[in-house]
Order: C-alpha cells, then structure tokens, then sequence
C-alpha cells in the first residue's frame, strides 16, 4: 500500500470511490496526502478556513502571488484575504491545475450534448458535500485540479489532455490554518482527464514529527 508522501502519525486514511466527494477539517500542520491509486484521475478541490468559511481559496490571489498559474511543490495556496490556507509541500507529478474549473451538468450539456444532462458532476458533488457543513452555492469558488493537465495554447485558448500523473503519484498539502478540505472525485467521461474511466484515489492524514518540523528537516518544512 502507498504511504502517505510525509512521514508522520496517521490520523486519518480513507477511500474516495470513483465519482464521489469526501470532506474533512485537517489541522493546522497536520499533511494531507493526495494518492491518484490508478493514475489519471483529476481530483477537484475547494478550500476554506474551518474557522470562518467565508475565508476561501481564491485562484487569483493564489495565482497572483506565486507568479504561475500551475502548482507545484512550494505553491501556497491562499484565501480571497491573502492568507495562506494550505502549502503544497511535496509533489510526484509536478504540474497541478488552476484553471480548469469543476464540471456540471450544465457545462456538460453546453459542451457534449443533451444526451450528457443525466450525468452528474463535480458542482454537484460540491454542493451534496458541502451541506454538510453548512455551504450552499454562493459559497463555491475557483477550484483546484489536482493531477489534471490543461496547458494554455499561445492564443489563450485551455486544453484539457491526458494527465501527467501514474499509478500511485501523490501530492501532499500542509495546512497552514485549520482547514476544511472539500474534494470531488471527478466524475467526467467526457473528456480526458479521467482517461474516460473514473476511478478512485486515496487520501491520508499525517501528523508530522514536530521535532523534524522544528529543524527544517524533511518536506515539511516548506
């Protein structure tokens, strides 16, 4: 079985089934581990600080302040304030999407056809997860692509393409504040970024080591 990319104390280690959501509070300098189990599986995420929800992550800011608009090791992920939520601190894959955004019924409809309207998509997985927190559609942002791929072609225009990751490539965010952690496993067949076949990842919970923490020793003292 993968470990998590950072050392530490499990304190939590759960499945997310092909197409479904998962949520929870990671606390501040805990690590959340990232796990694409069969490669090629984009992973839709919304942040916000657990203590105040109106306190979300904002793409722009985000992009603003790093200077890119992928993310990678380093990148700090922040809320519409500048404040830092969470930072990538360790990367297998390299290039993480910003730009993408979540797919839903409607966009499915507009971009596939009618024949797609049945299919359900990450805005709804957003908002079915996110009422268990008190979250409605007002609350909803830019989100974060985990293992997809979508370059920028010279004239602006996105692509969405078959993703850079592998079986068993993680990512690995620490949290800079505590912070509730909204994911969608995506369920698009649409398009590539699930290679047309949706399939499950993992997601781990560490405490790291305060003494390494304290040292600057080992990833997580990004």
């Amino acid at each position: 079985m993968v470990p998590a990319l950072v050392d530490g104390a499990v304190v939590l280690d759960e499945h997310v089934a092909a197409r479904a959501a998962w949520s929870a509070v990671v606390a501040a300098g805990d690590v959340l581990t990232i796990v694409d189990l069969a490669g090629n599986q984009a992973v839709d995420c919304l942040l916000y600080a657990a203590a105040d929800t109106g306190v979300r992550y904002s793409a722009q800011e985000t992009i603003r302040r790093q200077g890119r608009i992928t993310l990678t090791t380093g990148s700090v992920l922040r809320a519409d304030t500048g404040d830092a939520l969470m930072t990538v601190v360790a990367d297998e894959v390299g290039v993480h999407d910003t730009l993408g955004g979540a797919c839903s019924k409607e966009s499915n409809t507009l971009r596939y056809g009618q024949h797609t309207r049945a299919q359900h998509g990450c805005l709804e997985n957003f908002l079915l997860e996110g009422s268990r927190h008190g979250l409605g559609a007002r609350d909803l942002a830019s989100n974060i692509n985990w293992f997809m791929n979508v370059p920028v072609d010279p004239d602006g225009a996105l692509g969405i393409v078959d993703g850079l990751s592998g079986p068993g490539k993680r990512v690995a965010l620490r949290a800079d504040v505590d912070t509730l952690v909204l994911v969608s496993n995506c369920p698009q067949i649409n398009n590539p970024c699930n290679a047309f076949d949706p399939t499950p990842v993992r997601m781990i919970v560490t405490t790291p080591d305060r003494a390494s923490a304290a040292t600057g020793d080992g990833e997580v003292s990004v």
